[in-house]
């Protein structure tokens, strides 16, 4: 009765480890093979004399052992040789020195055979699962996928996909308005797999620009197609991004192709990311044309390139610096990024207050960072720091709240200092 049970408990193995997927027929029955050798290897001393023949399709195994005939008082190794005698029992005409070949049961092994034969398929089996799920998923780096969510934590989501693999999308990588729960589909990319201790981890993310990128190519045939490229995406997930196209057909406009009709085709992006807003723009290699661009909606006057310094001096009328500079930094920053430089924004004054000084020559009296900081925002003098309300300057130059205070206090201080002078004395 135990042999019968341990029987069945090994088929079951071997159907579970069968119906294993994207598992090619040559790695299984090389798979299955190695452990069948293995165990017998152990119960009799050696595997060289068997053939084990493994249909994968239907679950049949054969065992066949060879030996070679000798007199029967001969006989040294039972599982290598086989008596004459024994071998007439078999057939008649065997002579000695011939080779005989019998099938051998699993049950022959005895149970403790059958039961490490189990358990050395099981470990395979479990190995196999990780190693092709390490694989499967190494390959689509970088791609979309899309999963159920199974859990939801502080953390983390866990997503199950269509053959309830489980997948990880950290909070640091959901757009910050996202909101998921159990039973909903989540579209992300595939940002990397991780494999310690041969114990694979498959991390999403929604925030990278890659995402943004696969969205476009989904929803735009162009640029699936290859007629028009993608140069270059900047994102502020969940806020803002910028990104660059370019067609090698003149006769494509690639920012009217991926806008779409009164906006049609982006719409679909732009609520896959939570609203968030997206500026497409051509892409130039000019540099001065691109960073013109990459600051949009602002009109620029003038831009002064360092090329060495992978710098750009914009300059601006007052009331366009707001726009280069966006809300809370935002377009500045994405322009920067977008293009590889360090751009720093710069009112254009037309009549310069003699009574202004500009800001470098505080920095002996103020950190330069901070000075740059405030640069960037279009504050190049002292009296444009002072005109800017105390809570723009914290926000936009992102700078800490006693900081901007420090700042403040040593500008106005400047300027008190210079009316106290002006003063005629009293009488």
């Amino acid at each position: 009765m135990g042999k019968k049970k341990e029987t069945i408990s090994l088929i079951d193995t071997f159907s579970e480890f069968n119906e294993l997927k994207n598992i090619d027929k040559a790695t299984m029955i090389s798979v299955l093979e190695e452990s069948f050798r293995s165990v017998i290897a152990k119960s009799v001393g050696t595997d060289e004399n068997f053939d084990i023949i493994i249909n994968p399709d239907k679950g049949d195994l054969e065992i066949w052992r060879n030996r070679v005939i000798v007199e029967d008082n001969e006989l040294q190794n039972p599982n290598m040789e086989i008596s004459l005698t024994e071998a007439h029992k078999i057939d008649e005409d065997f002579e000695v020195g011939e080779e005989v070949t019998d099938e051998l049961q699993l049950e022959d092994f005895g149970r403790r055979t059958i039961l490490n034969l189990r358990q050395t398929l099981a470990s395979k089996i479990l190995e196999l699962e990780k190693d092709n799920l390490y694989n499967k998923y190494k390959e689509k780096v970088g791609e979309i996928v899309s999963g159920e969510v199974y859990q939801v934590w502080k953390k983390e989501l866990l997503l199950l996909d269509d053959e309830h693999n489980e997948l990880i999308l950290p909070k640091t990588e959901q757009i910050p308005s996202d909101f998921f729960r159990k039973g909903e589909h989540v579209r992300a990319i595939v940002a990397r797999v991780e494999n310690k201790n041969n114990n694979p981890k498959i991390i999403l993310s929604r925030t990278s620009p890659i995402f943004l990128e696969r969205l476009f190519e989904m929803e735009i045939p162009e640029i699936n197609d290859g007629l028009i490229t993608i140069k270059g995406i900047a994102r502020i997930p969940g806020e803002r991004a910028k990104v660059a196209v370019e067609a090698y057909d003149d006769r494509i406009d690639p920012v009217g192709a991926c806008v779409g009709m009164k906006g049609f085709r982006i719409h679909g992006i732009v609520r896959e990311l939570r609203n968030e807003n997206i500026d497409v723009i051509n892409y130039t290699n000019n540099t001065n044309l691109f960073i013109q661009r990459a600051l949009s909606p602002a009109k620029i006057n003038s831009i002064s390139v360092k090329e060495e310094e992978r710098r750009a001096e914009v300059f601006l009328y007052p009331d366009e610096v707001s726009l280069a500079i966006g809300k809370g930094g935002a377009n500045i920053k994405l322009a920067s990024m977008l293009t590889g430089y360090n751009i720093e924004v710069f009112r254009e004054i037309d009549d310069f207050d003699e009574e202004d000084i500009y800001l470098d020559e505080f920095r002996d009296e103020i950190d330069g960072w901070v000075i740059d900081q405030l640069k960037r925002i279009g504050c190049s003098t002292a009296k444009n720091v002072l005109a800017m309300p105390r809570e723009r300057l914290i926000k936009e130059a992102d700078l800490e709240e006693n900081t901007v205070d420090e700042v403040l206090k040593i500008l106005r201080y400047e300027f008190e200092d210079e009316d106290t002078t002006d003063e005629e004395p009293e009488i």
